[in-house]
């Protein structure tokens, strides 16, 4: 099989994605093996078109069969996160995802401009001089803007954020702690249950809640363990996502000033800047499927049960499909990169993330006509969650 790499030890990615062993195996090995410790192994999906094939196939490719992450969990693990959208295949995925849809669409969240607008310059009204821009900004608004998506509130939004970030961190000792990550995510489902339960007590209200407590959901009202799941993966993905979306994205256009100078002075650059933050810094380096019977890809055979890793790290530079791929461009177009996912899977909450990371760079630019980096950046420990976990910065106004 040729040249033997290790792709899926955690620690080769303290330093960053391992983007020069991606360029090599999509030449040579594109769909790759990997062995793991103490469990089957997986296939990498390593160029951009494979990688929509699997998207594009989730009968074959199942996302329900055995979850989403490469370490086979547990069936208890399984079944409390069976009804979240993220792991669910068709038809039961349809029929969760439609009715949510509508609310999700780019007219729906556009309304929220004023709302994310506010809370960004709450939020940086309060910052200045010298901050750990990771942990004081970056991973603040994502909670709060889901929180009041949903009507939580204010005084919850710490909590959330607490749960959402210590259960996706188990594989950094520094972020995890003593935490249990299936606690974390136990405490986040019975605080939704329980929210969810209160708010059937009280009139319907102008929010996420509501509209789906009212809905329909394969034929039926979601019940309250439904929504904890719902609830549960919509915060965390929110969370992290938004999160490294805003502080990788900082730290790149510290790297490059004359992009970063280039949208100081024309501003209709940042939503180009955001897609192109995405694609090269992407939040998550893949998601997994489960091969439901014997298949190909590339001539390699897959067999039934098999992992298979769909890799947007490598994906989003493949040279088949970007120009110069290693190089941070703003004004990259076209800019199909797949840190939304594609097809049935489509990230729910696109629009949403545009929105926010688009104000957010709007404020910060025009607040901070100063930004400084005081110390080395650290990354988190993780093959799965592609991200800063400190970040020290002096902004000056």
């Amino acid at each position: 099989m040729g040249t033997v790499m290790d792709i899926y030890d955690p620690e080769l990615y303290v330093d960053g994605p391992i983007h020069e062993i991606f360029a090599e195996l999509r030449g040579t090995q594109p769909v790759y093996w990997q062995d793991m410790p103490g469990e089957p192994g997986y296939w990498t999906i390593l160029k951009h078109a494979d990688v929509a094939h699997v998207a594009r196939n989730p009968l074959l490719f199942s996302a329900e069969r055995e979850g989403v992450i490469l370490e086979n969990q547990p069936p208890e693990r399984l079944e409390q996160t069976r009804n979240m959208l993220l792991m669910m295949d068709p038809p039961r995925h349809t029929e969760y995802r439609k009715p949510l849809a509508e609310h999700f669409k780019a007219r729906v969240i556009g309304d929220m401009e004023d709302r994310v607008r506010e809370l960004t310059r709450q939020l940086l009204e309060n910052v200045d001089g010298d901050v750990e821009f990771v942990r004081e900004v970056a991973g603040v608004l994502p909670s709060q803007v889901v929180g009041g998506l949903f009507g939580i509130p204010a005084a919850d939004w710490p909590d959330i954020r607490q749960w959402a970030e210590q259960s996706t961190s188990q594989q950094d000792p520094d972020l995890v702690g003593d935490f249990d990550v299936t606690a974390e995510l136990t405490k986040m489902a019975i605080y939704a249950i329980q929210f969810s339960m209160a708010r059937r007590a009280q009139e319907p209200k102008a929010d996420l809640t509501s509209l789906i407590l009212a809905g329909e959901f394969g034929g039926k009202t979601m019940s309250d363990i439904e929504f904890g799941s719902f609830f549960t993966q919509l915060v965390t993905a929110g969370n992290d996502t938004t999160k490294t979306m805003l502080s990788a994205g900082l730290q790149l256009l510290l790297q490059h000033p004359e992009q970063l100078a280039a949208l100081r002075a024309d501003p209709a650059l940042i939503p180009g800047a955001v897609e192109e933050i995405l694609r090269f810094a992407n939040p998550l380096h893949y998601f997994r499927r489960t091969a439901t019977a014997d298949t190909e890809i590339r001539g390699v055979r897959i067999k039934e049960g098999d992992k298979v890793a769909m890799w947007y790290t490598s994906a989003n530079r493949d040279e088949d499909v970007f120009a110069d791929p290693q190089r941070f461009d703003i004004r990259r177009n076209p800019n199909p990169h797949l840190s939304f996912g594609l097809a049935q899977h489509f990230c729910l909450g696109v629009h949403l993330a545009r929105l926010e990371g688009r104000v957010f760079f709007e404020e910060l630019l025009t607040r901070f006509p100063k930004i400084e980096q005081t110390g080395e950046a650290r990354r988190i420990r993780s093959n799965l969650n592609n991200g800063l976990k400190s970040l020290p910065l002096r902004l000056t106004r």
